[in-house]
């Protein structure tokens, strides 16, 4: 069974930074892509980011240049370091893995969630 916990996120004011993390437990043989994505109130879940698994990243266009996802292979780990936030920014932030399970199968896994709300 993969699991996939996130930390991070929370409140601050316009301008500020936060940092998120997702880190993989259990039994799979490799991690191919990792992103985030975000669902504001009312809106489409979007990709915010994606790193595959030789480092390549794409940005969606709304975070190129504040955003920054960077990966951790030995701790099966995501990050997504939030610079410069807007309000706009404001949503529930999910990671993704793409992965192959033990067995040797893809799968894609979620993480649980977390609210990043910034204040104008």
């Amino acid at each position: 069974q993969v699991q996939l916990v996130q930390s991070g996120g929370g409140l601050v004011q316009a301008g500020g930074s936060l940092r998120l993390s997702c880190a993989a437990s259990g039994s799979f043989v490799s991690i191919n892509t990792m992103g985030w994505y975000r669902q504001a109130p009312g809106k489409q879940r979007e990709l915010v980011a994606a790193i595959t698994s030789g480092g390549s990243t794409n940005y969606a266009d709304s975070v190129k240049g504040r955003f920054t996802i960077s990966r951790d292979n030995a701790k099966s780990t995501v990050y997504l370091q939030m610079n410069s936030l807007k309000p706009e920014d404001t949503a529930v932030y999910s990671c993704n893995f793409a992965l192959i399970t033990e067995r040797g199968r893809p799968g894609k896994y979620w993480g649980q969630g977390t609210q990043v709300s910034v204040s104008s």
